[in-house]
């Protein structure tokens, strides 16, 4: 009860004036003790989801879980993350305490500098996208990886419960956008990749963020041949497949799209199509908070022009 109580108080934050949440909270304490009993006794149910569109930016579809099953994910979330995260590889850095996006990008430019000799040679970039990731997540894969780092059978049997109260494209595929758990058992699942990569094919450069991931070396036919053995590989044991379209390799000096970044020997700027979209955006109503953040995202990068012009 204790941990259902506090993963309430983190859930709750920003949502007090949300019907559903009001809802559940009118009778807080007979809904969570109604959700421990159905633990405790092994009839737990997950409820259905609630589907609808978002653009962020390109189009997604997420499903909603109940305000109950919610409580419950960030409940198997606080107590399962730091079992998990002690496991990653030290260059994954979406969805975890002290990473993120602006990590990634640092650890990039000192990857390219190591790999380059100081920007004296030729630094060459693999670049991959797993397509339909979440949509692609096999739960057979998914579970037995599960069950080859949790022996608690109770543990396994609420996992078990969480992963197959949704399906994609077909019946024991594919993981909800909308589940706090989905984050943390994606990284679980493309750890299998990261180990893959960094034990068996002895990768020292490497970084994944999400399903992005890039290798840096000084031989494109050395990274080419990487490539063939990790899609390969993907489609064996992880039942995945790359974004052809987004697959590319090339030099560090002939830029490098990397994150909504477009990376050179030293400097990086926003991609085009992100820079676009910011531009179109504050043309229409764009509040302080929202131009600072933009000012904020933009001293990542060399976007001192870029940051003028959306302040004029």
């Amino acid at each position: 009860m204790e941990n259902l109580l506090e993963a309430w108080k983190e859930f709750k934050v920003g949502k007090k004036m949300r019907l559903d949440v009001q809802i559940f909270e009118r009778n807080l304490m007979a809904n969570l003790i109604q959700l421990q009993v159905g633990l405790e006794n092994g009839t737990y149910r997950h409820k259905s989801y609630l589907a609808f569109m978002v653009n962020d930016p390109k189009r997604r579809s997420i499903h909603k879980a109940s305000v109950g099953d919610r409580v419950l994910h960030r409940a198997i979330y606080r107590q399962l993350y730091l079992y998990f995260d002690k496991l990653f590889i030290a260059d994954s850095y979406s969805c975890r305490n002290e990473k993120g996006t602006h990590k990634a990008l640092q650890r990039f430019a000192v990857m390219a500098r190591q790999v380059s000799n100081n920007m004296t040679r030729t630094c060459w970039v693999l670049k991959c996208d797993v397509r339909q990731f979440f949509a692609s997540i096999n739960h057979g894969v998914l579970l037995g990886i599960l069950r080859g780092k949790i022996v608690d059978e109770k543990i396994m049997w609420l996992l078990t419960k969480i992963v197959s109260s949704f399906s994609s494209t077909s019946p024991g595929v594919g993981l909800p956008l909308g589940n706090l758990t989905s984050q943390l058992l994606a990284n679980v699942y493309l750890n299998e990749l990261d180990q893959f990569v960094k034990q068996q094919l002895r990768v020292k450069y490497y970084i994944r963020y999400a399903d992005d991931f890039v290798l840096l070396g000084r031989d494109r036919k050395e990274l080419q041949k990487l490539l063939y053995v990790i899609s390969d590989w993907l489609g064996k044991e992880l039942k995945l497949w790359l974004h052809l379209n987004k697959v590319s390799i090339a030099t560090v000096a002939s830029g490098v799209d990397f994150l909504g970044w477009k990376h050179f020997r030293e400097y990086r700027v926003l991609r085009g199509v992100t820079r676009r979209r910011m531009l179109r955006k504050v043309q229409g109503d764009v509040n302080e908070e929202s131009l600072a953040s933009y000012r904020g995202m933009l001293g990542w990068g060399n976007g001192y022009k870029l940051s003028k012009k959306l302040v004029d």
